[in-house]
């Protein structure tokens, strides 16, 4: 009988010890700092076919030089238009659709929409669920830029946060990151998330992070994987005294994935099911 009493009580003890590591291993970091934005304030599903909502999106054209940024500043090889095959909402679904074809001195056509001086705000959870291209060259990107005072600052003082961006020759591999001043191009503070069970190309996921004062969090399908502060960056802090806008934006070639090359093909489209805006 005595025996059997150790046994129950070392038992019990070995399922106390299981119980408390289980506990540790799924706390989340105490230093990660995760608000609660559950005010819906943006809600675009997409659930009209035909022309973009012009209340909410300005759709951008060109090659970026008559915005003084030849190639978008990043030598990228698209001519963005607002024509149907670049940009249509069919079925639920916002597509943007990169083509090869000879269009006004670009060898690549594809589009890009965004929200400036319709809908601007500081702070909160952005998040859009997506489906991406594929093939080297393929770069989608969903990101916040900061509000440029009418023109009179400057990229990257005005702030970027770049809430997804990806290579296309990277179908298992999205990144997040911030631009600012002395933290900007190859040298912004960023991180990469990796799939270890599906892609960017064949599934969908929702992207994400969450704003906040002096942090930026970033999920992917809910799953918090960087929190950047002003400890992390190398430069001033430009995420807390200025509204920021949504671009959505499919380009071909540039600095951050290379050019597409003779196995790329095209088309190739970008899936939005939805862009969802939270605040507190």
């Amino acid at each position: 009988m005595k025996d059997n009493n150790i046994r129950i009580k070392d038992f019990k003890v070995i399922i106390i010890f299981i119980y408390v590591l289980l506990m540790s291993s799924c706390n989340t970091d105490e230093t990660q700092t995760v608000a609660t934005f559950d005010n819906l304030v943006i809600n675009e599903e997409f659930s009209t076919d035909g022309n973009l909502d012009s209340s909410l999106w300005n759709i951008e054209t060109g090659d970026g030089t008559a915005q003084g940024i030849p190639g978008w500043g990043n030598n990228e090889l698209e001519y963005y238009t607002d024509r149907t095959e670049n940009l249509s909402v069919e079925n639920g679904y916002l597509l943007i659709t990169a083509r090869q074809e000879s269009f006004n001195g670009s060898s690549y056509t594809s589009a890009r929409i965004q929200t400036k001086n319709k809908f601007q705000t500081q702070f909160g959870r952005f998040e859009a669920r997506m489906r991406l291209p594929n093939g080297q060259g393929m770069w989608p990107a969903f990101w916040l830029l900061g509000d440029d005072n009418n023109g009179t600052e400057i990229w990257p003082n005005i702030g970027e946060i770049d809430i997804m961006e990806n290579r296309g020759q990277q179908p298992t591999t999205i990144s997040g990151a911030v631009h600012g001043p002395g933290y900007s191009g190859g040298n912004s503070i960023n991180k990469e998330f990796n799939f270890s069970d599906s892609r960017v190309d064949t599934d969908f996921h929702v992207y994400g992070v969450e704003w906040g004062e002096n942090y930026i969090n970033y999920y992917v399908d809910d799953v918090l994987y960087n929190q950047i502060t002003p400890e992390d960056v190398t430069g001033e802090w430009v995420f807390n005294d200025r509204s920021f806008y949504i671009i959505i934006n499919l380009a071909v070639g540039g600095d951050f994935v290379g050019n597409p090359n003779s196995e790329t093909l095209f088309p190739q489209t970008m899936l939005i099911d939805y862009v969802k805006v939270y605040q507190q």
